[in-house]
């Protein structure tokens, strides 16, 4: 039990170490909890896409590594240095540091900002390097443990999304200044990169 925990709260912080980051389908949720318009169906539609996509991604990867061993040493590599560019990326987003504000997003009509987050989710080719690529080469990692690892991401998916949606009013202030975007990928980068390192290590 308890190693399954520990799989489920790594899965966890991963999870919203990708998810948490600014971006359209976040400014989108951000927006729609500001304005109190669809945040059930907005909220729903993103940790339900995830849950998913990380699915697909713990499934897919973990069924080659088991057909195939030798191909956790290609995942890890490739895990490990995607997790490395995203921890430069933080990095150089805490350097130059911007808000999230309500503002950027498009919401219309109730369908129109069901569609824009459909779009936002779906049609990002980012969300399948993150979600299916990254996350199944770190779910992979677990071997057996892979789906409590999984199960994390998807409840911090569900987390963040229903903490931003409903709690839009209380944290637009707050993200509105950039030092907190600093502080907050500062502590991104560091764990992506610790676990890109780890990653990479246990794959040579």
């Amino acid at each position: 039990m308890g190693s399954a925990l520990t799989a489920a709260a790594t899965g966890f912080g991963t999870g919203l170490s990708l998810i948490v980051a600014i971006g359209s389908q976040n400014a989108l949720v951000l927006r729609q909890g500001i304005r109190r318009e669809a945040v059930p169906a907005v909220v729903a539609i993103c940790a339900a896409s995830d849950a998913v996509l990380i699915a697909a991604g713990v499934a897919g990867v973990g069924t080659v590594v088991t057909a195939w061993p030798p191909a956790l040493t290609l995942v890890g590599l490739t895990g490990g240095g995607f997790l490395l560019t995203y921890a430069v990326l933080a990095g150089r987003r805490a350097l130059r540091p911007s808000a999230m504000t309500a503002t950027g997003a498009t919401a219309g009509s109730r369908r129109g900002a069901l569609l824009a987050c459909l779009a936002m989710t779906w049609l990002n080719p980012h969300v399948y390097l993150d979600t299916v690529l990254l996350l199944g080469s770190v779910a992979a990692g677990h071997d057996a443990l892979r789906w409590a690892f999984g199960a994390g991401a998807m409840i911090g998916s569900l987390c963040w999304f229903t903490a931003l949606g409903y709690g839009a009013r209380l944290l637009s202030g707050f993200f509105a200044r950039p030092a907190s975007w600093r502080a907050l990928d500062v502590v991104i980068a560091v764990t992506m990169a610790v676990m890109g390192a780890t990653l990479i290590l246990k794959a040579l």
